[in-house]
Protein backbone atom coordinates (compact mmCIF):
# COMPACT_ATOMS: atom_id res chain seq x y z
CA UNK A 1 0.00 0.00 0.00
CA UNK A 2 1.59 3.38 -0.47
CA UNK A 3 3.29 5.15 2.17
CA UNK A 4 1.87 8.25 1.78
CA UNK A 5 -1.57 6.82 1.98
CA UNK A 6 -1.18 5.38 5.19
CA UNK A 7 0.24 8.53 6.64
CA UNK A 8 -3.14 10.11 5.51
CA UNK A 9 -4.77 7.46 7.18
CA UNK A 10 -2.96 7.89 10.32
CA UNK A 11 -3.41 11.49 10.89
CA UNK A 12 -7.35 10.90 10.60
CA UNK A 13 -6.43 8.21 13.04
CA UNK A 14 -4.62 11.08 15.16
CA UNK A 15 -7.58 13.22 14.83
CA UNK A 16 -9.94 10.78 15.91
CA UNK A 17 -8.60 10.63 19.82
CA UNK A 18 -10.96 13.73 19.76
CA UNK A 19 -13.95 12.07 19.38
CA UNK A 20 -16.20 10.48 21.83
CA UNK A 21 -16.62 7.14 20.47
CA UNK A 22 -20.43 6.07 18.91
CA UNK A 23 -20.38 3.39 21.97
CA UNK A 24 -19.90 5.71 24.63
CA UNK A 25 -22.70 8.22 23.79
CA UNK A 26 -24.79 5.54 23.64
CA UNK A 27 -23.96 3.84 26.75
CA UNK A 28 -24.55 7.39 28.09
CA UNK A 29 -28.19 7.58 26.82
CA UNK A 30 -29.05 4.03 27.84
CA UNK A 31 -27.90 4.73 31.56
CA UNK A 32 -29.67 7.96 31.57
CA UNK A 33 -32.97 5.99 30.93
CA UNK A 34 -32.12 3.40 33.39
CA UNK A 35 -31.89 6.43 35.79
CA UNK A 36 -35.05 8.08 34.24
CA UNK A 37 -36.87 4.25 34.34
CA UNK A 38 -36.24 1.24 36.21
CA UNK A 39 -36.81 -0.81 33.31
CA UNK A 40 -33.96 0.29 31.41
CA UNK A 41 -31.53 -0.15 34.53
CA UNK A 42 -28.96 -2.90 34.34
CA UNK A 43 -30.24 -3.80 38.15
CA UNK A 44 -32.91 -2.04 40.68
CA UNK A 45 -31.49 1.01 42.72
CA UNK A 46 -31.63 -0.62 46.53
CA UNK A 47 -31.18 3.05 48.23
CA UNK A 48 -31.39 6.55 47.57
CA UNK A 49 -27.38 6.82 47.86
CA UNK A 50 -26.89 4.26 44.86
CA UNK A 51 -29.14 5.97 42.82
CA UNK A 52 -27.18 9.38 43.48
CA UNK A 53 -24.35 7.32 42.77
CA UNK A 54 -25.44 6.55 38.89
CA UNK A 55 -26.50 10.13 38.80
CA UNK A 56 -23.05 11.09 39.51
CA UNK A 57 -21.32 8.06 37.43
CA UNK A 58 -23.44 9.48 34.58
CA UNK A 59 -22.04 13.61 35.23
CA UNK A 60 -18.49 11.63 34.45
CA UNK A 61 -19.57 9.48 31.47
CA UNK A 62 -21.01 12.98 30.19
CA UNK A 63 -17.65 14.80 31.08
CA UNK A 64 -15.80 11.81 28.77
CA UNK A 65 -18.05 12.66 26.12
CA UNK A 66 -17.87 16.12 25.63
CA UNK A 67 -14.72 17.32 24.19
CA UNK A 68 -13.93 20.88 23.78
CA UNK A 69 -14.04 20.46 20.11
CA UNK A 70 -17.62 18.85 20.36
CA UNK A 71 -18.84 22.28 21.88
CA UNK A 72 -19.28 25.86 20.95
CA UNK A 73 -16.46 28.15 21.51
CA UNK A 74 -16.45 30.08 24.71
CA UNK A 75 -18.38 26.78 26.75
CA UNK A 76 -17.04 24.72 28.69
CA UNK A 77 -18.19 21.12 29.70
CA UNK A 78 -18.66 21.64 32.97
CA UNK A 79 -20.87 24.62 32.69
CA UNK A 80 -22.77 22.29 29.90
CA UNK A 81 -23.10 19.54 32.08
CA UNK A 82 -24.72 22.07 35.12
CA UNK A 83 -27.16 23.11 32.87
CA UNK A 84 -27.77 19.55 31.43
CA UNK A 85 -28.56 18.11 34.39
CA UNK A 86 -30.54 20.82 35.63
CA UNK A 87 -32.52 20.09 32.59
CA UNK A 88 -33.54 16.62 33.23
CA UNK A 89 -36.37 16.58 35.71
CA UNK A 90 -38.27 18.72 32.64
CA UNK A 91 -37.30 16.34 30.23
CA UNK A 92 -38.48 13.43 32.62
CA UNK A 93 -41.70 15.13 32.78
CA UNK A 94 -42.13 15.67 29.44
CA UNK A 95 -41.53 11.97 28.68
CA UNK A 96 -44.04 11.05 31.06
CA UNK A 97 -46.85 13.28 29.31
CA UNK A 98 -45.69 11.32 25.93
CA UNK A 99 -46.44 8.02 27.51
CA UNK A 100 -49.45 9.41 28.19
CA UNK A 101 -50.62 9.85 25.51
CA UNK A 102 -49.64 6.84 24.37
CA UNK A 103 -51.46 5.18 26.87
CA UNK A 104 -54.47 7.41 25.96
CA UNK A 105 -53.99 7.20 21.84
CA UNK A 106 -53.10 3.51 21.61
CA UNK A 107 -56.13 1.16 22.96
CA UNK A 108 -53.57 -1.46 22.21
CA UNK A 109 -51.29 -0.59 25.30
CA UNK A 110 -52.25 -2.86 28.45
CA UNK A 111 -50.36 -0.47 30.82
CA UNK A 112 -47.76 2.76 30.69
CA UNK A 113 -44.82 0.35 31.98
CA UNK A 114 -45.55 -1.85 28.57
CA UNK A 115 -44.90 1.39 26.58
CA UNK A 116 -41.56 2.08 28.26
CA UNK A 117 -40.01 -0.98 27.44
CA UNK A 118 -41.83 -2.24 24.13
CA UNK A 119 -43.12 0.98 22.33
CA UNK A 120 -40.16 2.49 19.35
CA UNK A 121 -41.97 5.21 19.54
CA UNK A 122 -41.23 6.22 23.29
CA UNK A 123 -37.89 5.36 22.43
CA UNK A 124 -37.52 6.99 19.67
CA UNK A 125 -38.72 10.24 21.37
CA UNK A 126 -36.83 9.92 24.56
CA UNK A 127 -33.74 10.11 22.31
CA UNK A 128 -34.98 12.73 20.76
CA UNK A 129 -36.07 14.88 24.13
CA UNK A 130 -32.39 13.82 25.31
CA UNK A 131 -30.62 14.71 22.35
CA UNK A 132 -32.76 18.18 21.54
CA UNK A 133 -31.25 19.34 25.17
CA UNK A 134 -27.91 18.59 24.60
CA UNK A 135 -28.06 20.64 20.76
CA UNK A 136 -29.75 23.19 22.56
CA UNK A 137 -26.80 23.43 25.08
CA UNK A 138 -24.58 24.28 21.64
CA UNK A 139 -23.39 20.43 22.14
CA UNK A 140 -22.28 18.98 18.48
CA UNK A 141 -22.06 15.70 16.42
CA UNK A 142 -23.43 14.51 20.01
CA UNK A 143 -27.04 14.53 20.14
CA UNK A 144 -27.03 13.20 16.11
CA UNK A 145 -25.41 10.03 17.56
CA UNK A 146 -28.18 10.01 19.74
CA UNK A 147 -31.08 10.05 17.75
CA UNK A 148 -29.29 8.04 15.23
CA UNK A 149 -28.64 5.54 17.64
CA UNK A 150 -32.64 5.39 18.30
CA UNK A 151 -32.84 5.76 14.43
CA UNK A 152 -31.30 2.49 13.52
CA UNK A 153 -33.30 0.56 16.76
CA UNK A 154 -36.63 2.08 15.98
CA UNK A 155 -36.47 3.08 11.96
CA UNK A 156 -37.43 6.24 13.23
CA UNK A 157 -35.26 9.43 12.30
CA UNK A 158 -36.00 12.67 14.32
CA UNK A 159 -33.76 15.68 13.76
CA UNK A 160 -32.35 16.70 17.35
CA UNK A 161 -33.04 20.09 15.77
CA UNK A 162 -36.80 19.56 15.48
CA UNK A 163 -39.22 21.66 17.86
CA UNK A 164 -41.61 19.15 19.37
CA UNK A 165 -44.41 20.38 21.94
CA UNK A 166 -45.70 18.30 24.78
CA UNK A 167 -47.84 15.04 25.12
CA UNK A 168 -46.42 13.55 21.41
CA UNK A 169 -47.31 10.39 20.38
CA UNK A 170 -45.62 8.15 17.70
CA UNK A 171 -47.66 5.21 16.59
CA UNK A 172 -45.64 2.18 15.68
CA UNK A 173 -43.10 4.47 14.02
CA UNK A 174 -41.00 2.98 11.69
CA UNK A 175 -40.09 5.03 8.11
CA UNK A 176 -40.90 8.21 10.01
CA UNK A 177 -38.82 11.20 9.07
CA UNK A 178 -38.51 14.51 11.11
CA UNK A 179 -36.36 17.04 9.60
CA UNK A 180 -34.27 19.10 11.52
CA UNK A 181 -36.24 22.49 10.96
CA UNK A 182 -39.91 21.07 11.58
CA UNK A 183 -42.05 22.69 14.18
CA UNK A 184 -44.43 20.70 15.85
CA UNK A 185 -46.90 21.82 18.43
CA UNK A 186 -48.79 20.06 21.70
CA UNK A 187 -50.96 16.67 21.21
CA UNK A 188 -49.60 15.60 17.66
CA UNK A 189 -50.27 12.01 16.95
CA UNK A 190 -48.28 10.71 14.05
CA UNK A 191 -48.20 7.04 12.40
CA UNK A 192 -45.90 5.21 10.41
CA UNK A 193 -43.96 6.34 7.64
CA UNK A 194 -44.68 10.13 7.80
CA UNK A 195 -42.55 12.58 5.86
CA UNK A 196 -41.68 16.18 7.56
CA UNK A 197 -39.72 16.87 5.29
CA UNK A 198 -37.86 19.69 2.90
CA UNK A 199 -38.91 20.59 -0.61
CA UNK A 200 -35.61 20.23 -2.18
CA UNK A 201 -32.25 19.06 -0.35
CA UNK A 202 -30.51 22.42 -1.75
CA UNK A 203 -26.87 22.88 0.48
CA UNK A 204 -27.73 26.87 0.40
CA UNK A 205 -31.02 26.38 2.53
CA UNK A 206 -29.31 25.15 5.22
CA UNK A 207 -30.19 27.75 7.52
CA UNK A 208 -33.23 28.60 6.16
CA UNK A 209 -36.70 26.76 7.27
CA UNK A 210 -37.39 24.26 5.12
CA UNK A 211 -39.45 21.45 7.00
CA UNK A 212 -43.07 22.40 7.95
CA UNK A 213 -45.19 23.63 11.07
CA UNK A 214 -47.39 21.07 12.55
CA UNK A 215 -50.30 22.68 14.53
CA UNK A 216 -51.23 21.75 18.01
CA UNK A 217 -54.29 18.46 17.71
CA UNK A 218 -52.90 17.53 14.50
CA UNK A 219 -53.40 14.00 13.54
CA UNK A 220 -50.99 12.46 10.36
CA UNK A 221 -51.84 8.95 8.74
CA UNK A 222 -49.31 6.27 8.06
CA UNK A 223 -47.67 7.30 4.26
CA UNK A 224 -48.64 11.22 4.65
CA UNK A 225 -45.58 13.68 3.17
CA UNK A 226 -45.80 16.98 4.44
CA UNK A 227 -42.98 19.00 2.58
CA UNK A 228 -41.70 22.89 2.67
CA UNK A 229 -40.56 24.89 5.07
CA UNK A 230 -43.71 27.20 4.95
CA UNK A 231 -46.22 24.81 4.84
CA UNK A 232 -48.40 25.16 8.10
CA UNK A 233 -51.12 22.35 8.75
CA UNK A 234 -53.43 24.05 11.12
CA UNK A 235 -54.38 23.05 14.54
CA UNK A 236 -56.73 19.95 14.79
CA UNK A 237 -56.35 19.16 11.26
CA UNK A 238 -56.05 15.28 9.94
CA UNK A 239 -54.16 14.40 7.31
CA UNK A 240 -55.02 10.81 6.00
CA UNK A 241 -52.91 8.38 5.20
CA UNK A 242 -50.32 8.60 1.54
CA UNK A 243 -51.53 12.17 1.48
CA UNK A 244 -48.93 14.26 -0.41
CA UNK A 245 -48.73 18.23 0.74
CA UNK A 246 -46.49 20.87 -0.28
CA UNK A 247 -49.09 23.57 0.96
CA UNK A 248 -50.51 25.06 4.19
CA UNK A 249 -53.79 24.02 5.33
CA UNK A 250 -56.35 25.49 7.49
CA UNK A 251 -57.44 24.64 11.37
CA UNK A 252 -59.88 21.83 11.28
CA UNK A 253 -59.17 20.98 7.97
CA UNK A 254 -59.75 17.04 6.99
CA UNK A 255 -57.18 16.17 4.21
CA UNK A 256 -57.72 12.62 2.59
CA UNK A 257 -55.90 10.38 -0.54
CA UNK A 258 -58.67 10.03 -3.18
CA UNK A 259 -57.87 7.07 -5.25
CA UNK A 260 -59.26 6.07 -9.04
CA UNK A 261 -60.31 2.78 -10.67
CA UNK A 262 -60.19 3.22 -14.38
CA UNK A 263 -61.28 0.44 -16.48
CA UNK A 264 -60.73 0.33 -20.38
CA UNK A 265 -58.72 -2.40 -22.73
CA UNK A 266 -55.70 -0.99 -22.85
CA UNK A 267 -55.62 -0.09 -19.28
CA UNK A 268 -57.49 -2.34 -17.33
CA UNK A 269 -57.59 -2.19 -13.06
CA UNK A 270 -55.16 0.90 -13.65
CA UNK A 271 -55.51 2.97 -10.15
CA UNK A 272 -54.81 6.58 -10.42
CA UNK A 273 -54.79 8.71 -7.56
CA UNK A 274 -55.24 12.56 -7.46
Amino acid sequence: MDHTFIKHIYSTHQECTQCPSSKAIERFFVDLLGVFFPNFASSPVESLSELENRVNILKREMENILYKNLLDEGKSPQETIEHFFEALPDIYYKLQKDVEATYEGDPAAHSKEEIIRAYPGFYAIAAYRIAHELATLGVKTVPRLITEHAHSKTGIDIHPHAQIGEHFFIDHGTGIVIGETTIIGDHVKIYQGVTLGALSVDKADAKTKRHPTIEDNVIIYSGATILGGNTVIGRGSVVGGNVWLTRSVPAGSKIYYKVQMQNSKDHANTILSK
